[in-house]
């Protein structure tokens, strides 16, 4: 569904990608690692549009890279930023409107939405600016899914939260592979990486430097040390 070749990424003068290629299959989930700094993040903005980047991104077999974010959005893929991005004087409720594509109903609605995180139910005439940390994670989850896409791009979804929380997030990651929606998931926490993906790459100084099954990861202590651990 999801295919990146050469692609290399700029902040003005400053050269973060070098050549990075990846790929994500139909109902994947494909786990990006990596330390903080080494471009994982500009990785699937540069996918998203949202950075300089040369290369090749293409999206169920069409060249994407280039067109406006909100165009590549619209062709079907989801993207869930590290900052979470929700409307903090919004509605739970009108966060998620916000999501939808447009007037045709996709494959969710709010309540599927809320069968899956009953706490943002409890919360949906609450502004979203007063939600937890967790809590303002589900939303952006959430928000994106309305938007019907085939492919969901997540940056770091379990950042900064409690146990409790990051169990939901996995079952929602789980979910998402159960009606067949690919994931391209960015992730420091390593159990959870390798608990629900299908493939990971590694990720050092701008370059993949493993790709593999999760047992093949498990199997490398050197590329453990070397681009993982702290």
């Amino acid at each position: 569904m999801l295919e990146v070749r050469n692609l290399h990424a700029f902040y003005g003068k400053s050269h973060v990608l070098h050549g990075v290629d990846l790929r994500v299959g139909e109902g994947e989930i494909v786990s990006l690692l990596g330390r903080n700094g080494v471009g994982r993040s500009t990785t699937v903005k540069a996918i998203m549009g949202m950075v300089d980047a040369t290369g090749s991104v293409r999206f169920m077999g069409e060249e994407i890279r280039g067109l406006e974010s909100y165009q590549i959005a619209h062709k079907g893929l989801g993207y869930v930023p590290e900052n979470r991005d929700i409307f903090p004087t919004l509605t739970v409720e009108q966060n998620l409107i916000l999501g939808l594509k447009g007037k045709s109903a996709g494959r969710w609605s709010a309540g599927d939405m809320y069968a899956m995180f009953p706490r943002l139910k409890e919360r949906q005439h609450t502004q979203a600016g007063v939600l937890s940390g967790g809590e303002q994670q589900m939303l952006a989850l959430c928000r994106t899914l309305m938007g019907d896409p085939d492919l969901i791009m997540i940056d770091e979804p379990t950042e900064g939260l409690a146990p409790k929380i990051v169990e939901l997030v996995a079952n929602y990651l789980n979910e998402l592979k159960s009606r067949g929606i690919s994931v391209l998931l960015v992730e420091q926490k390593l159990a959870i990486a390798l608990q629900i993906s299908q493939r990971v790459y590694v990720m050092g100084h701008g370059h993949i430097v493993f790709e593999g099954t999760p047992e093949d990861l498990g199997a490398s202590a050197q590329i453990r040390r070397e681009w993982l651990e702290v």
